[in-house]
């Protein structure tokens, strides 16, 4: 054996080697969130309504967040009334009504505007906190910001100009409405996931908001209705519910645990760009210089936030 070959591994290879998992779970996690747009969009091709495509991709998704709650909460003290009280709010607003206002909004826009509009969500998240707590905002996070917003209102206004504008519109109303909704969870989630812990908080909330989904359909259309729509549906719930909803919560979450928050987001970039390509391939949609300008932009002015925010 030479003294080349026996030498021991240079730190900068062992901490790349590290990485590497992280990396991959992230990659994975952004991967298969993203396809979530792509799933929705080829199931409204079968006429069904978004109260019922919730529906079913909550209920295929319930019995997997009860059984990680379980899992989170073993030998743990239970629940306080209090706790409850943040788990039902945080579960409406971070999972069924913004769910529910994304499905809603991809009835009408792309699914690359609205994979675009929802990267915008660590804006969202500074902004309340800046309203909330008057946590402060530096220049640079402002020009990210402003950066990002151009990137969006550029690929709305190519949308726009192909179509009906108040289409175009209505639905990026209901996808923002989405993301603040989401913002919302975020900012008031930290006292929770501190006290509970992330997976178990995230099992809670999830839980609420399937069965928040469920009771809305109960209200809004016949029960008998629940499985009358066509096969493929069914089979693209069940794949939202598994591939795009819980497989990619426990990857980034296992992604956190191993690089941290701020390169789980970085590498999180990869997201918009998979949805665009899975959507030209997948859905046919046109892909044009304007919606590669504004993806770039959005890229990039999130890019200059996060990098600035740290």
């Amino acid at each position: 054996m030479t003294a080349a070959s026996s030498a021991p591994a240079s730190p900068d290879a062992s901490h790349n080697k590290s990485l590497a998992p992280g990396l991959i779970l992230a990659t994975v996690g952004a991967i298969a969130f993203s396809g979530k747009a792509i799933i929705v969009k080829l199931a409204y091709r079968y006429g069904v309504d978004a109260v019922t495509l919730i529906m079913l991709r909550m209920l295929f998704a319930l019995p997997l967040f009860a059984v990680m709650a379980w899992w989170a909460g073993r030998g743990k003290p239970p629940l306080t009334g209090k706790d409850w009280l943040g788990v039902l709010g945080l579960g409406f607003s971070g999972y069924y009504l913004a769910s529910f206002l994304d499905f809603a909004g991809l009835a009408y826009i792309t699914a690359s505007l609205e994979r675009l509009i929802l990267y915008l969500n660590p804006t969202l998240v500074l902004l309340f906190g800046w309203l909330f707590y008057r946590r402060r905002i530096t220049r640079m996070q402002m020009g990210g910001m402003a950066i990002s917003y151009a990137g969006v209102l550029l690929v709305f206004g190519h949308e726009a100009a192909l179509g009906a504008s108040s289409a175009a519109a209505w639905g990026t109303l209901l996808v923002f409405l989405s993301a603040v909704s989401y913002a919302l969870y975020l900012v008031y989630s930290g006292e929770f996931v501190k006290r509970l812990g992330s997976m178990r908080l995230v099992g809670l909330a999830t839980s609420v908001a399937c069965l928040l989904c469920i009771a809305q359909f109960a209200l809004l259309r016949p029960l008998d209705t629940a499985f009358a729509v066509a096969p493929q549906v069914i089979w693209l719930s069940v794949l939202n519910a598994t591939v795009c909803t819980a497989l990619p919560v426990l990857a980034v979450m296992m992604a956190i645990e191993r690089i941290g928050a701020p390169m789980a987001a970085q590498t999180g970039m990869v997201g918009p760009m998979s949805t665009i390509l899975m959507g030209v391939v997948i859905l046919g949609e046109p892909f044009t210089m304007w919606i590669a300008a504004g993806t770039l932009l959005v890229l990039a002015g999130i890019f200059v936030f996060t990098r600035s925010g740290r």
